[in-house]
């Protein structure tokens, strides 16, 4: 990138007041794509320049939810914030050693000693050094109160200040705490989609909730609304616990034991894969493939693509409706034996959903920090029907039916069905067990899903 050529970017309204702010404890509920990270970089390129202007020196540390947004905060926030000011600095790379781990620090230095770390989130990293501190997209950071319990020590001592900016993930995280909290010491900043509009941010937001076409989706990631998770199957929060980097990373599969899962969908739906890699106990999503509107003959393709490119072991695919012709000519191609046909009835997909919730419960699952996913996961409901049975549903919209959180279920299944090992209790079979699977799985002639 030629920062050279960057002009400088006048800012809206909000954005003054959350940079002019210099309150030591501020936090910000912003919408999606409003310039939070923008704005809150500024202060940070600010405050140090007026440091180095006095002869002083002030050091800050981003902590993203992820290397790729850590990276994507230094880059496009704080470097072009010092092009445009003429600053000079110097870029740096190198690991930085945790207890557990060693993670990639992105670091720019000016030429007074000061300096600006960006790394990923996690209580490793936030402890071990003394400084301001930015917790970027907070809400969705892993384990966010051990994040909060590790870093807020080290802004104790010289009156450093902490920034916390998000947009809401559900209630159960210390972004919620700090946000909702009454007659506190944070100087809180929100501002939603409708307010940046009227202050100037050049977007139409009925266009923008038209084309997403998810009304839940629109009204917390958009219009900042703390939605009701009580009758979420899967919390924001136990979905958070569950993403990783190196989950759906390109170049990520190690060529260990895979496990396929197959979402059937023609037009109004999507045909989803999700193909799951064995490392150890936990099972880490490699790809998700997603298609719209694709032929069978583009699904079948795309299907023998993933065959080949993971050592699937076994693969669950829906055969519901119009999925029970994609499912025998799979299982011509690729054997029955090793390809599952599954009928989505109701105790089915509770059998299916309540498998998945054990596996993130247990933090047996690994998935990538991917907005789509997420959003398809949380999407789906429990609800009893007047006879007294679970159903699982999603309510439709423009990115089909949950068809995602579907297919990976289906993947962690087979993996059920290949011999990992994950408990769950069956309302339709009391007390089977995960562990059951050896003695009444498929391979000894016992029970399938179509015995749910």
């Amino acid at each position: 990138m030629d920062y050279e050529k960057i002009p400088a970017v006048p800012l809206l309204t909000y954005q003054k007041l959350w940079v002019r702010d210099r309150s030591r404890f501020k936090a910000g509920m912003m919408s999606r794509q409003s310039g939070k990270t923008f704005s809150a970089t500024l202060e940070i390129v600010d405050r140090v320049l007026e440091k180095t202007a006095d002869g002083k020196r002030e050091d800050w540390m981003i902590l993203s939810r992820g290397e790729r947004q850590a990276r994507e905060a230094l880059n496009e926030g704080v470097k072009r914030h010092l092009m445009a000011y003429g600053a000079l600095f110097k870029s740096l790379e190198y690991p930085w050693a945790g207890a557990d781990a060693t993670y990639n620090a992105l670091e720019v230095e000016l030429s007074c000693g000061s300096k600006i770390t960006a790394l990923p989130a996690n209580p490793d990293t936030a402890r071990g050094f003394s400084r301001n501190v930015l917790l970027d997209e907070f809400a969705f950071h892993q384990d966010s109160r051990r994040i909060w319990a590790a870093v807020f020590p080290v802004i104790t001592r010289r009156r450093l200040a902490i920034r916390v900016i998000s947009t809401p993930n559900g209630k159960e995280n210390k972004f919620h705490d700090i946000i909702t909290e009454s007659g506190g010491r944070w100087s809180v900043h929100i501002t939603d989609i409708h307010q940046a509009v009227a202050q100037g941010l050049d977007v139409d937001p009925i266009e923008l909730k038209e084309a997403l076409g998810d009304d839940e989706a629109w009204a917390r990631e958009y219009e900042l609304c703390w939605l009701d998770e009580s009758t979420a199957w899967l919390s924001y929060d136990l979905i958070g616990r569950a993403e990783d980097e190196a989950a759906g990373a390109s170049g990520a599969y190690g060529g260990g034991p895979c496990y396929l899962g197959v979402d059937i969908g023609r037009r109004r739906d999507l045909w989803a894969a999700a193909a799951l890699e064995l490392v150890g106990d936990v099972l880490w999503l490699r790809e998700l493939a997603v298609l719209r509107g694709a032929s069978f003959a583009e699904q079948d393709a795309e299907l023998d693509r993933m065959m080949k490119a993971y050592d699937i072991r076994r693969a669950a695919m829906d055969e519901t409706g119009l999925g029970l012709k994609p499912v025998e000519d799979t299982q011509a191609r690729h054997g029955a034996w090793k390809v599952e046909g599954v009928t989505f009835t109701g105790p089915v997909k509770h059998h299916l959903a309540t498998l998945a919730k054990r596996a993130f419960e247990e933090r047996r699952i690994r998935i990538p920090a991917d907005d789509s996913l997420r959003r398809d996961l949380h999407k789906l409901r429990k609800s009893v029907t007047a006879s007294g049975a679970p159903r699982f549903d999603a309510p439709a919209g423009t990115d089909g039916h949950a068809d995602r959180a579907w297919a990976l279920f289906l993947a962690i299944h087979a993996a059920s069905q290949g011999g990992v090992v994950i408990e769950y209790q069956s309302e339709g079979r009391p007390g089977r067990t995960g562990a059951d699977l050896d003695r009444f799985g498929p391979a000894s002639g016992g029970y399938t899903l179509e015995d749910y």
